[in-house]
């Protein structure tokens, strides 16, 4: 079981330093996270928490899920694997590929392409 914690619908006045303080009281927290827009530099309204256990991390998030903080009840579950290869764009390492369809395009002959 892994030991790192989503934490979503945070108030955007919550930093680092005070996600970490509030997991603390469950047992040692080897990182907290919130994460940040690049361009704007403000939170995104959630993070994440790495706790020194499975046993801790679970007892935090039995303890914080739908807690009330600054009027937002947050979110606090096991985190997900990232998903591989999760970019945006038609573009991969690859090159860009445009679907092979045989029903459309130059097909065999003359403008049309032969469809009809």
């Amino acid at each position: 079981m892994s030991s790192k914690i989503y934490v979503g619908n945070l108030p955007y006045s919550v930093t680092d330093a005070s996600l970490r303080s509030n997991f603390a009281e469950f047992g040692n927290v080897s990182s907290a996270k919130v994460m940040m827009d690049r361009e704007t530099g403000n939170s995104k309204g959630f993070g994440f928490v790495e706790m020194a256990s499975a046993e801790v991390a679970q007892a935090a998030i039995t303890a914080l899920h739908g807690m009330s903080v600054d009027g937002r009840s947050i979110v606090v579950s096991l985190a997900r694997p990232r998903e591989e290869g999760g970019g945006s764009g038609g573009y991969s390492a690859a090159g860009y590929s445009a679907p092979k369809r045989s029903d459309i395009g130059y097909g065999t002959g003359g403008y049309g392409g032969g469809r009809y």
